[in-house]
């Protein structure tokens, strides 16, 4: 007998693949992986990764994220924002954490804040 379960998998990651193009806004609970492009808003309870191919243009709220790719617009991450050397971001970030490696490229403000930076 099959046990009905609605809660939600997050270990379940989504994945926009390269070459795909989204207009719009998306909200995810789970975990999000960003190969291609959006131009909307994204927000996810959980962990966002931006590929090297990924672009996003809208703002993002997320738990954590990881930037290899281009992101423009305002950036809010309750724990920890990791932009990688390929990465090219502009635009506010609001962020409990930050990892900046030697390459990357980042034009806007940064505010690091213990209190949840997702509810602004």
């Amino acid at each position: 007998m099959a046990k009905e379960n609605n809660e939600i998998n997050l270990q379940v990651i989504n994945l926009i693949a390269k070459g795909t193009r989204i207009t719009g806004d998306i909200v995810s609970d789970g975990d999000l992986r960003i190969d291609g492009e959006i131009a909307g808003n994204l927000e996810s309870k959980g962990r966002l990764v931006i590929g090297a191919s990924g672009r996003i243009d809208g703002d993002i709220r997320c738990k954590s994220c990881e930037i290899a790719g281009t992101h423009n617009g305002k950036t809010f991450v309750n724990e920890l924002l990791s932009l990688k050397s390929s990465s090219s971001v502009s635009g506010d970030i609001v962020t409990g954490k930050l990892s900046i490696e030697p390459g990357a490229f980042f034009a806007g403000t940064c505010t690091m804040s213990d209190e949840s930076a997702t509810n602004e």
